[in-house]
């Protein structure tokens, strides 16, 4: 296999454009923690992006920062944490569950797959936060949009369409995100004991609140990281230290009626929501096949729930309800068919998308590892796919088997 390891937005247009004259497709690799999601790729290049790394512009005051794509996320979040600011969308470290522990997650891979963590219910997704970057097409073109202001109308907003893209579309050099203030406190308000139905109620009462709510979990009774023998419900509150707790205060009362609850206050509460967002219950179970179900928040239970009587499965919510993490053993299509029927529910009117996270790469090529498209949808995708690299030189396949 042939690899190339530029240092410069030039030296990557020109390795692309090697690759393009050679019809040779390059598979694209920065940190590597995340070359296990997607379909396998059969490519004779590898183009490593290493290199392509460094903060290059950081604002405090402004709350924007430019960073080289391949940037580990720990560097990024080193130099946030010395002006008490942070990444909003709570990007995930999946290492653990992917098992790549030797590598090092990037911004750029982050944004890429526009990976966000319980957060999202309240600050969005990766894509909310990208405003701009620079990188080279399948067409071996240097090309950029956005900028470094956070309500920037030039052009296209082609950052929306990177994230997501698995780096189908373009090889990224350089992004530029939005950062925000790092909360001062947090404590998590935990319900015991409650279905998955009245959770899922709870969770959403919580979040029409105006307490602002930043992250709404749901753990059946004994899944890691917080082993009971009683389900948890768990509700995030982070700012200032008297607005939490006086937004602690008026949440319990709220919830008074709904069960026995206890508070995680401070480390405790950052350490349960860094392990739901690593998906830490699902680590300890590495021959399972691990499936991310997005729907709407009022069918995640129902979803999690028809899942476990087809399937020999855990699961457990976040995001409201709104996210079904699914672990599957002994399917012989990872569980694929009785998933994505869960979505579309009995009379077969639901929607969603079901995302295969860990599977062996014999079944990541068999099953479809993100939600088949509708005709016009797929057609549209392979349009933006031929517009920006019509040779399919880039991750060709990674996401859907020829394209």
């Amino acid at each position: 296999m042939v690899e190339f390891s530029p240092t410069t937005i030039g030296e990557l247009r020109a390795a692309v454009g090697d690759a393009l004259a050679a019809e040779e497709p390059v598979e694209l690799v920065a940190g590597g923690s995340k070359r296990a999601l997607g379909r396998p790729p059969q490519t004779p290049r590898t183009l490593d992006l290493s290199r392509l790394a460094g903060v290059r512009s950081y604002e405090p005051s402004e709350l924007v920062l430019t960073a080289g794509a391949a940037t580990p996320l720990d560097e990024i979040e080193e130099a946030l944490s010395e002006n008490r600011q942070m990444l909003a969308f709570e990007p995930p470290d999946w290492r653990a569950l992917l098992g790549s522990s030797e590598t090092r997650p990037t911004l750029g891979g982050a944004l890429a797959c526009n990976l966000s963590g319980p957060r999202r219910i309240k600050s969005g997704a990766a894509r909310d936060h990208f405003l701009g970057f620079r990188g080279v097409s399948g067409r071996a073109e240097i090309f950029k949009s956005g900028g470094r202001v956070v309500k920037n109308v030039t052009g296209y907003d082609l950052s929306k369409l990177m994230a997501g893209s698995y780096g189908t579309l373009a090889a990224l050099e350089e992004v530029t995100v939005k950062v925000l203030p790092r909360p001062e406190g947090v404590v998590t308000v935990v319900l015991c004991g409650l279905d998955p139905a009245t959770a899922v109620r709870a969770m959403t009462r919580a979040l029409a609140s105006p307490l602002d709510v930043s992250g709404a979990a749901y753990l059946p009774a004994g899944a890691v990281p917080m082993p009971a023998a009683v389900s948890v419900t768990a509700l995030r509150l982070e700012g200032p230290g008297p607005s939490v707790g006086f937004r602690r205060e008026r949440l319990l009362a709220e919830l008074a009626g709904a069960g026995d609850s206890t508070v995680l206050e401070d480390q405790a509460s950052v350490a349960f929501w860094r392990a739901i967002r690593d998906v830490e219950p699902f680590v300890a179970l590495p021959e399972r096949t691990v499936w991310r179900v997005s729907a709407a928040p009022a069918r995640g239970a129902e979803i999690g729930e028809a899942i476990a009587r087809g399937l020999d499965a855990q699961w457990y919510l976040d995001w409201g309800g709104a996210l079904v993490w699914a672990a599957v053993a002994d399917a012989e299509d990872g569980g694929a068919a009785v998933i994505r029927a869960a979505i579309r529910g009995a009379d077969g009117s639901g929607t969603g998308h079901a995302t295969l996270i860990r599977g062996s790469a014999a079944l990541r090529r068999a099953v479809p590892v993100f939600e088949p498209q509708p005709r016009a949808l797929a057609a549209l995708a392979a349009r933006v796919k031929e517009s920006f690299d019509p040779r399919h030189i880039l991750n060709p396949g990674r996401m859907v088997e020829g394209v």
